[in-house]
């Protein structure tokens, strides 16, 4: 009867949790189909003015532009990063000893250091090497970072350095070792690590808001930002334009989510 009743009040913690953690989601969407006035008013239905908010905010944000530069953007970011910091980790794991450990050392204070501090240098240098407006400046300061590359390292530590010798006795590059080997076998440290930096970059909103001075060059959470500005807010179409910004994360997320989940606890397949 008490193991019963435990049962109970587990599930019923566990339904609260789910509640309170779906219903930020449930009320962006209702929201979205409902007019400004009703929003304000906390009308949690769903409307029939999606057509309408959706009309509206075509009309006034360029949503298909900001669309293309926030994937064009992310997905670059995603992919360089990728091969600097698994090289990076690769590297220090593999050729370690104690001057590229106290590299490492180096790296991780960084983590401690915030972004806003470096804002106005790299502000500095993008601008001096002309790269305002240009997917190159939006990468750059966030192509590498501390966390990835100790990520890499950890996973590294549980790739097998007999496959490393046997692979060198037969001929093969350290590249090739890397790319071929390394690689394929880290398939879900490449997923966890490809989720944070799509949804980091996707979400990124300070830096693009400093080096995009151009409307062309705008992504989606600075088009979500000039919906709040003015006198008048439009909750409806300001809700709709949060929706779009976040199925795109949330789908990546839900796409890799099993491999997200092994590549964080440091499982090797």
């Amino acid at each position: 009867m008490i193991k019963k009743m435990k049962n109970i009040g587990m599930y019923a913690f566990l339904i609260l949790v789910t509640f309170i953690s779906v219903f930020p989601l449930y009320w962006m969407v209702s929201a979205s189909t409902n007019k400004s006035v009703d929003v304000a008013k906390g009308v949690l239905s769903f409307g029939s003015h999606l057509g309408e908010n959706l009309k509206n905010l075509l009309a006034n944000q360029d949503v298909g532009a900001a669309l293309v530069n926030s994937f064009k953007y992310a997905i670059l970011l995603t992919i360089v990063s990728m091969v600097i910091c698994s090289l990076a980790g690769y590297g220090f794991e593999i050729y370690h000893d104690k001057a590229k450990d106290a590299v490492m050392d180096v790296i991780l204070l960084a983590m401690m250091v915030p972004f806003i501090t470096t804002l106005v240098p790299l502000f500095q240098m993008v601008a001096k090497m002309k790269m305002l407006n240009s997917a190159l400046g939006f990468i750059l300061p966030t192509v590498s970072t501390p966390f990835l590359i100790m990520m890499f390292r950890q996973s590294a530590r549980s790739f097998p350095l007999d496959i490393i010798e046997a692979a060198r006795l037969d001929g093969l590059s350290e590249i090739r070792i890397f790319f071929q080997m390394f690689i394929p076998t880290m398939k879900s440290t490449y997923a966890a690590a490809m989720t944070i930096t799509f949804m980091n970059a996707w979400n990124s909103y300070m830096w693009p808001k400093v080096i995009m001075t151009e409307s062309k060059s705008m992504t989606m959470p600075m088009v979500v930002a000039n919906l709040t500005e003015g006198y008048v807010t439009d909750y409806g179409m300001l809700m709709l334009a949060v929706l779009i910004c976040t199925l795109p994360t949330a789908l990546v997320f839900f796409i890799l989510q099993k491999s997200f989940a092994e590549g964080i606890t440091g499982a090797v397949k």
